[in-house]
């Protein structure tokens, strides 16, 4: 083929498919041009998850009625002139692509009024076609409208994910700018319905107590940390603030880490990995932070023309800044986090606690064990390999899944059950065994159409993320065949009335988030089998944890559960719920037997 100019349309596009991935590819590209304008109120409606609608006002500068053509053109920005200017840039957009690519995708209208003029302008954009500039009546400030967005690249469209997803991706986007820019009012609607909403008053923990909660807002750390530019290295001085979470509160992915440079959200491999050693060896592994993180720094220091979605950038000295940021969120850790030691007591006497724990074991079967602790093993051996017919279920039960009943010797380090078998030693993790037992016991009162609820004395009530509070509200029906009492209680809240008898003295809270905040950005939560997934969720929230002390009686009550259990070597999620050591690798590790 013969070598040929593209046509202004298929360039066009072919840049729209650089910028603009997805709906909240709109929204951000449309909110940063409101947040450059100046604007102390953004109001963000969208419809149908963003692909019939979406409408971004603002009470910023405008445009002035001359200049609104050429703002909807490619290459055309009021952010710089030469080229220098990219190694100083101080707004969050530059390159001129935004409004061109979005127009040549969509329905798109832009409504503008600068503060001198007595009134306002519109132009529309049909699938990058411009029509005439109009005059009309407007308030001072921009508002542009997208509509059926890529209807004339049917490729694209098909390409996007559910609108459960692509509102999640909406509402996070939101979320962080809210929290970047607390001195702007923020409003998100869905249709009728209010999503998001902040006062603008300049308090991000009032922001975060309004996205997750005011018990999550308060257990928040705020990170301050500065550094001068009197290093000899060329580079300018830093300053950090924000929130990190203490380590008692923890997500299962890394959607909550947020990082944002000189007022703009980045995703950088650094940075996420700094926050993470500065974790390091106080979470357990794969569990991750959250964080609202905001580094200022000199603009020559940082490139940000790296990508046209302007998200990855580049730093003059990234390992000062890796190092700065690791340094400043531990030092913020420590100061409030005390360094975790061992009790003296956990390898003494046994502690017992106040209170009976009561989560899913079956107290009345402990007694049942009880009597089993001197049995010798020579009887493990008959009642295990040959099984009487006429012996207890839940002895059959144990010989049909190969797991032989084991008698308790104790616990260590308030996490391991240790027990003595036919065959050797069983090192049992206390939390991936409730795990197992809560699950089987949900599952089989599931399957009777038959779990028990139990009213809460005092309803509980949980605020969501709201990109969580779309995923928990399609779930709702759900929870109630599940014995959960759920209903919403204002904007992005929810009321939990009554829950499963099983989880009697569980959070009610974190059986809640344990539904939403597991789920991967692609992932469906209405997929087949989703209720055996959320009943594991809920299931490994409110089982006992590694660290806890257990009875005596607990603790064989636990044991009993899991030898019931039809397939108890392995939590509901597949991690193995206990190790075996054979008698003879106990022997050969000793020096009796010869290595073999």
């Amino acid at each position: 083929m013969p070598i040929r100019l593209l046509s202004s349309e298929v360039a066009s596009q072919i840049a729209a498919g650089e910028v603009v991935e997805r709906p909240a590819s709109v929204v951000k590209e449309l909110t940063e041009n409101a947040l450059d304008a100046g604007a102390k109120h953004i109001s963000i409606s969208i419809m149908d998850a963003g692909r019939a609608l979406i409408e971004v006002a603002d009470d910023g500068h405008g445009i002035p009625a001359h200049e609104l053509e050429l703002a909807a053109s490619r290459h055309a920005t009021s952010k710089l002139i030469l080229s220098d200017d990219l190694f100083h840039i101080q707004t969050l957009g530059f390159r001129g692509e935004a409004l061109a690519s979005i127009g040549s995708v969509s329905h798109f209208t832009i409504t503008s009024r600068v503060e001198s003029a007595r009134e306002g302008a519109r132009l529309k954009v049909d699938g990058g076609v411009s029509g005439k500039v109009e005059k009309v009546g407007a308030p001072v400030g921009t508002v542009v409208r997208v509509e059926n967005l890529f209807y004339n690249v049917p490729a694209r469209l098909k390409f996007l994910k559910t609108d459960v997803t692509e509102r999640r991706a909406i509402d996070s986007l939101v979320t962080r700018y809210a929290l970047a820019y607390p001195h702007v009012r923020f409003k998100v609607t869905d249709g009728k319905s209010v999503t998001l909403q902040t006062a603008g008053d300049g308090d991000r923990r009032a922001i975060l107590a309004a996205l997750y909660g005011v018990d999550v807002a308060r257990q928040m750390l705020e990170v301050m940390a500065t550094e001068d530019s009197s290093t000899g290295s060329g580079q300018g001085g830093m300053t950090l603030t924000g929130y990190i979470s203490p380590v008692s509160l923890t997500r299962s992915n890394r959607k909550e880490i947020t990082f944002f440079i000189n007022g703009r959200w980045v995703q950088e491999i650094s940075l996420n990995s700094a926050l993470l050693q500065a974790y390091h060896t106080l979470l357990m592994v794969g569990r991750y932070p959250l964080s609202a993180i905001f580094l200022e720094m000199a603009p020559e220091d940082v490139d940000v023309n790296v990508h046209p979605t302007k998200a990855e950038v580049r730093f003059r000295s990234q390992d000062k800044i890796f190092s700065f940021v690791q340094r400043s969120v531990r030092k913020a850790l420590l100061a409030y986090t005390p360094v975790p030691s061992v009790s003296p007591q956990l390898w003494g006497a046994r502690s017992v606690p106040s209170e009976p724990r009561e989560i899913g074991i079956d107290w009345s079967m402990a007694q049942e064990t009880a009597s089993s602790d001197q049995l010798p093993v020579t009887d493990y051996e008959s009642r295990s390999t040959n099984p009487d017919p006429s012996s207890t279920v839940h002895g059959q039960s144990s010989f049909s899944t190969g797991v032989p009943l084991l008698r308790l010797i104790g616990q260590i380090g308030s996490t391991y059950l240790v027990a003595e078998g036919p065959d050797g030693l069983y090192l049992i993790d206390q939390h991936a065994a409730h795990e197992r037992v809560l699950f089987e016991k949900l599952m089989a009162q599931r399957e009777n159409k038959n779990i028990p609820s139990q009213q809460l004395l005092t309803p509980e009530v949980v605020t969501m993320p709201p990109q969580s509070a779309k995923t928990l509200l399609e779930q709702l029906p759900l929870l109630n065949r599940f014995g959960f009492e759920v209903e919403e209680f204002g904007t992005n809240t929810f009321q939990v009335r009554a829950m499963p008898a099983l989880f009697s003295g569980g959070d009610p809270a974190s059986a809640l988030r344990a539904l939403v905040e597991d789920f991967e950005e692609d992932e469906s939560p209405l997929q087949a089998e989703v209720e055996a997934r959320i009943a594991g969720r809920v299931c490994k929230r409110l089982a006992v944890k590694g660290g806890q002390a257990l009875t005596p009686e607990e603790q064989r009550s636990l044991l009993n559960d899991l030898e019931a259990c039809q397939s108890p070597r392995t939590c509901p999620h597949g991690r193995p719920t206990m190790i075996h050591l054979t008698v003879d690798a106990l022997e050969r590790q000793f020096g009796r037997r010869g290595a073999r």
